[in-house]
């Protein structure tokens, strides 16, 4: 068979922790996509159980069993959402790389115009978001924190996109050697900087169940994406120092000529504002030390080389 002539393959990772219930409509949703626009295309769904507690990995056995194209991945624990991901990239065999969840955020249907533009020449596209049904306090917060990522950071990251999106083979191999421990996938992909485009749609409600992504996973994964690809926390150190030497300077010349001018000594209740002001610039380096501290630990994780997620069982899958 010639390389004209081949089927490519799509490769579909779906990171999948607490969905017991989603996980086989997700699937009954995925699978006429596959079976009607798709048609054309090999596929593999590798399915990473990151550590769930309740039966998802009983409903990902009941689909091995009677699809072989599903493949599992399951953790010995809980590694998070980003280790997941990272897991089932690591294994995907594809022409073309889908990440996207499982709990019908992310429409299957939406699968072949990601897949059209890939076929038309695109090494990376987007599901973004036009529209989201989240809270309002997300939605806000969200918005907040992409302008602000866009504005600090050394890498043009899309803002409204999560890890819904396609990336070929290439844009693939060339993200599998990048090494670091705390990952952001959505600042990584764009550091890659290969072609890129975008499918907008409105995130629909999970489908059943609560979000894993609560405020605490929020604030971390929002602190990943910050460290991971910009230093902007450490330069704003220089300027709050700078801005208290003036500020000392300034405070010190008032002291000098109005002790020259008036010939004494006096008591300035303008020491205890100067004794706010230490304070709050006492607090300011203590936060500049834990920033610090935390570029520190993610060097420190990153030497000791630990593997990101560890394998307590693989299903459909050859050894690596």
């Amino acid at each position: 068979m010639s390389a004209s002539t081949m089927r490519k393959t799509i490769s579909i990772v779906v990171p999948a922790y607490n969905e017991q219930d989603n996980i086989l409509p997700f699937h009954e949703a995925l699978a006429p996509v596959l079976a009607g626009p798709l048609a054309a295309y090999d596929a593999e769904i590798i399915f990473v159980n990151d550590g769930s507690r309740d039966l998802t990995m009983a409903r990902l056995r009941e689909l091995a069993a009677r699809d072989p194209r599903v493949k599992i991945i399951s953790f010995s624990r809980n590694f998070g959402h980003q280790a997941a991901i990272t897991a089932g990239l690591d294994r995907a065999a594809g022409d073309a790389i889908v990440t996207m969840d499982s709990d019908l955020q992310d429409p299957p249907a939406l699968l072949p115009q990601l897949v059209e533009k890939w076929a038309a020449g695109t090494q990376i596209v987007y599901a973004r978001r036009s529209g989201r049904s989240d809270n309002a306090f997300k939605r806000i917060t969200a918005d907040l924190y992409y302008r602000l990522l866009t504005r600090v950071s050394d890498v043009d990251i899309p803002r409204q996109v999560g890890d819904f999106r396609l990336v070929d083979r290439v844009v693939l191999d060339n993200l599998i050697r990048l090494g670091e421990h705390a990952r952001y996938l959505r600042g990584m992909v764009a550091w890659l900087g290969f072609r890129h485009d975008f499918v907008d749609f409105e995130r629909p409600n999970r489908l059943h169940g609560e979000t894993h992504y609560p405020l605490r996973k929020m604030l971390k994964l929002a602190m990943d994406g910050l460290l991971n690809f910009t230093f902007m926390p450490l330069k704003i150190g220089f300027w709050v120092g700078l801005f208290s030497i003036l500020l000392s300077g300034a405070f010190l010349l008032y002291m000098i000529l109005d002790t020259l001018i008036h010939q004494q000594m006096n008591y300035y209740p303008l020491f205890k504002w100067l004794t706010v002001i230490l304070l709050g610039f006492v607090g300011a380096q203590f936060i500049f030390l834990w920033i610090l501290g935390e570029y520190i630990g993610r060097i420190y994780n990153d030497v000791r080389k630990r593997p990101l997620y560890v394998v307590g069982e693989e299903i459909n899958l050859p050894r690596p």
